[in-house]
């Protein structure tokens, strides 16, 4: 077991820093965009850039890696994240930032690829839990902690932008030093909209909903904070908070799903996020204070709605097909992701920053709605027969490939750790 753990660690090291330059890059960004004048459309036309480069590249990146192995891909995916970091800090400009961070999604999607991958490689049957449940709190915890450096130096200069790039060159080391074995060729990703939709309407729904809330708020949040009036410390605090909030909410709201219809959890949860998203934007707070405690509440219930989606997928799914629904779920998030901001830019140049949460609302009411109905169409899945939460890769605040599935303790595997065919 030691043996297999071992390597797994300087995968893990790695990854750490991967996410500790993606925190720190996609906060950064609209902060200096802020400060630079750019407009809101613009600001929200970053994170769809990064967001349509990413699946993108959960599509062509496995044949990149087919071509040139999988130690060279990674290199040069992190390479050309390193480049693109030092670029955006040197080359000021709109239309170049939006190019960079198409290229700099498309690589981030080979590395993790690439690197789960190689976790799901290594893994066995008695240590995936474990590998998995490393895996998802590094990226948590490397996410929070880059958007932590931000307030470390001024946003003005380059020195945030070369801190970045030190990061990804730290990333690049574990794997590239590793002797470990290569892994099996990646797998392009598949996504049947049609058989996620008949699988479970309300997943499928809310899925992409989710999608397009999360998109926005974690685009445009700190661009709404900084509209605000919130100091760089603060804008850190306040996009961290979401995220640990959701993190921490996600347990209870599991066990609660696992009891209980989970769509009316979702309805639940949904409404909760839509209220706090409704107070931000009528009551539009001033103070510090109750900015962060209101973002706080909308982070716990917001970000704790993925996992329950995926879940109640599964309870429809028969256990081999975990890793095709899942999967496909992660990518139509992803698509939701690429619509969020492109919306919430010019809401919020039209009504104001608060206006944001005004959108996010709406996506959350219609969820909430949508589950109710659907729960009057179609009866649940006994307790006794569900699929037992678990936590999910993409309520870091980040993307996850649908390689990450497969590290799942919950996709089908034998006694080698590799994938039933």
């Amino acid at each position: 077991m030691g043996r297999n753990l071992l390597p797994v660690l300087a995968l893990l090291s790695g990854t750490l820093f991967l996410f500790l330059g993606n925190g720190l890059q996609g906060l950064l960004l609209p902060l200096r965009g802020s400060l630079e004048g750019y407009s809101n459309e613009t600001l929200g036309l970053l994170g769809t850039s990064w967001a349509s480069g990413f699946v993108i590249g959960c599509f062509v990146a496995p044949n990149v890696v087919r071509r040139i192995g999988h130690v060279r891909a990674f290199s040069s995916f992190l390479a050309l994240i390193c480049m693109n970091v030092l670029l955006t800090g040197l080359l000021v400009d709109e239309t170049a930032w939006l190019v960079l961070r198409a290229i700099t999604g498309f690589c981030t999607a080979g590395t993790s690829m690439i690197i789960e991958s190689w976790l799901n490689e290594r893994a066995t049957s008695k240590t995936r839990g474990t590998i998995f449940s490393f895996y998802i709190s590094i990226t948590l915890f490397g996410v929070v902690g880059g958007q932590l450096l931000v307030p470390l130096s001024d946003v003005s200069t380059t020195t945030l932008f070369m801190i970045g790039g030190i990061l990804y060159a730290i990333a690049a080391l574990p794997t590239t030093l590793s002797k470990a074995a290569s892994p099996q060729p990646l797998k392009r990703a598949r996504l049947d909209l049609k058989g996620l939709f008949k699988n479970s309407p309300i997943s499928f729904v809310s899925i992409l909903l989710i999608g397009i809330a999360n998109g926005a708020y974690g685009t445009l949040g700190a661009v709404f904070a900084t509209r605000a009036g919130l100091d760089q410390g603060s804008v850190a605090a306040m996009v961290s908070i979401t995220i640990f909030a959701g993190a921490i909410m996600q347990f209870p709201a599991g066990r609660l799903s696992d009891t209980m219809d989970r769509r009316y959890v979702l309805a639940g949860l949904s409404a909760a996020a839509a209220l706090a998203g409704l107070a931000v934007a009528i009551i539009q707070p001033e103070g510090v204070y109750h900015i962060v405690v209101l973002v706080a509440i909308y982070g716990a219930a917001a970000n704790a709605l993925y996992p329950i989606a995926v879940a109640h997928a599964n309870d429809f799914a028969a256990p081999e097909e975990f890793v095709k629904v899942s999967g496909g779920l992660l990518l139509l998030y992803g698509i939701g992701t690429i619509i969020g901001p492109s919306v919430s830019g010019p809401v919020m140049t039209w009504a104001g920053p608060h206006a944001l949460f005004a959108v996010t609302a709406l996506a959350h009411v219609l969820i909430a709605a949508y589950a109710i109905f659907r729960s009057r169409m179609r009866a649940a899945v006994p307790a006794s027969e569900r699929e037992l939460y678990t936590t999910a890769p993409s309520t870091t605040g980040t993307l996850a490939t649908p390689q990450s599935v497969s590290l799942d303790p919950r996709a089908k595997h034998d006694t080698h750790g590799q994938k039933d065919h």
